[in-house]
């Protein structure tokens, strides 16, 4: 009875992205200056929060924990996808996909709460302006941003033992070009049937509750900012929102999609380049986003650029 619950598969081949050699060059070049402009707008995002003052605000606080989690988010999965395209044989051993799938879940979910909890500072600064230095006060935001990262941990925990409690035997080819829980449930040797529920409970804790609570604020901000009499400052509150609601509407719909539909035996090329939209492209548009959009980190890079052109000369 024992042996029967040992794993025997102790590693997985992944099928990737591509079987042709010049496509997974030009996707390898392709990956790897995603990757690249990931690593560098997150990284000047949280380097500009630091540096400039009137940058430590609630907002960017949170901002500058988004950024963070995508850096890890990115970094979990994507060199591992650039070292594949060059290889003959893509594998990874059974700890490290487990390793993988843990570190992508943790960042990936604590994004989730961290788009709602910025939503619910926006609410707070649109419609109780008056009230917001008292409400989002520096200990609320460190108790939000714990909160966050803690929510991240519980629902990696619960996805990860669930996939890893059952039994994976003989087949060990993955239809896919990372580890991720709905792949991997499809070479289960046992019926995945729990499984698919645990996951599902979790995608509605960690998806669906916070995207409710995101469409609930951006009800109340919509409905405040067109009762607004100055243009300027309902041009102001819509910049500000806009960036935002861009960020949540492409990480969450990939995810939903992704977590919140039934699991079919089979991988869909269509379901691998979803993937791809929420784990490499998303990481390095949010940034890109928040810079160009908003008026304040433009502001902060100008400055920055101008100590160290006075610097030079």
């Amino acid at each position: 009875m024992r042996k029967e619950n040992q794993t025997l598969v102790n590693e997985f081949i992944f099928l990737g992205l591509s079987q042709d050699f010049q496509t997974e060059i030009l996707l390898f070049i392709l990956f790897l200056l995603i990757y690249l402009l990931t690593i560098f707008g997150n990284l000047l995002i949280i380097f500009l929060i630091f540096m400039d003052s009137r940058l430590h605000t609630p907002m960017y606080f949170f901002l500058r924990n988004l950024s963070f989690a995508d850096l890890c988010f990115s970094t979990s999965i994507v060199p591992q996808v650039l070292v594949h395209f060059l290889a003959k044989k893509k594998t990874i051993s059974f700890l490290r996909c487990m390793t993988q799938i843990i570190v992508f879940l943790l960042v990936g979910c604590t994004e989730c709460a961290l788009l709602a909890v910025m939503s619910y500072d926006r609410y707070v600064a649109v419609c109780k302006p008056l009230h917001y230095s008292t409400i989002m006060t520096q200990q609320v935001c460190f108790q939000l941003a714990i909160g966050s990262w803690a929510s991240g941990a519980l629902v990696s925990m619960v996805d990860t033992a669930f996939t890893f409690h059952l039994p994976y035997r003989g087949q060990n080819i993955i239809n896919h070009y990372f580890c991720e829980p709905p792949a991997l449930l499809k070479l289960a040797s046992a019926d995945t049937y729990s499984t698919e529920m645990a996951i599902f409970s979790m995608g509605v804790v960690i998806l669906l509750a916070p995207v409710s609570l995101i469409l609930i604020s951006y009800g109340n901000i919509i409905s405040t900012v067109i009762r607004m009499q100055s243009v300027e400052g309902r041009l102001k509150a819509f910049s500000t929102c806009g960036s935002h609601l861009i960020v949540v509407v492409l990480f969450y719909g990939s995810g939903i999609f992704t977590y919140m539909r039934p699991n079919s035996k089979a991988t869909k090329e269509r379901d691998k380049m979803i993937s791809v939209f929420y784990t490499v492209v998303t990481p390095m548009l949010n940034p890109v986003i928040y810079s160009l959009r908003n008026k304040d980190v433009k502001g902060a890079l100008r400055k920055l650029a101008g100590r160290k052109s006075s610097q030079k000369q």
